[in-house]
């Protein structure tokens, strides 16, 4: 555990930010940007698409982390050539380590779990997101 993360987390919490905006605002601090659109857009992921029945937040928002450093972002620019790959392999780690995808089966239908199970969740994700891009030279 990264205590200066998991601090930055819990604060971003405390303002009203959930999951797949927690981990777009520590991409974006990690590249010295602000973006609010950004952050604004990802609160529709939140919560598993809001009605937990969707992905997870923090599966959704690290897929985002992932296109933000390594992804198409215009008409000339070419993905990372390990984009996909990445996707696949964090989608992959992020099943076995969760048990699941989707939100309200990784809190096992009580949505009381979230302050116990979705902060280490949302951690472990931005640290594997981190890893896995560091890896292969996307930063």
């Amino acid at each position: 555990m990264n205590d200066e993360i998991y601090l930055r987390m819990l604060g971003l919490s405390t303002k009203g930010f959930q999951c797949a905006q927690i981990l777009i605002i520590l991409a974006l601090e990690y590249d010295e940007e602000e973006n609010q659109g950004l952050v604004r857009s990802l609160g529709g992921l939140n919560l598993g698409l809001s009605n937990m029945c969707g992905p997870c937040g923090a599966l959704s928002g690290a897929c985002c982390v992932i296109s933000y450093f390594a992804g198409k972002g215009d008409e000339v620019e070419v993905e990372h050539p390990a984009f996909k790959d990445m996707l696949a392999e964090f989608s992959a780690w992020f099943r076995e380590n969760s048990g699941s995808q989707i939100c309200t089966e990784i809190l096992g239908g009580d949505i009381g779990k979230m302050s116990e199970r979705c902060p280490g969740i949302i951690e472990a994700s931005y640290h594997k997101v981190m890893e896995i891009l560091h890896r292969n030279d996307a930063l």
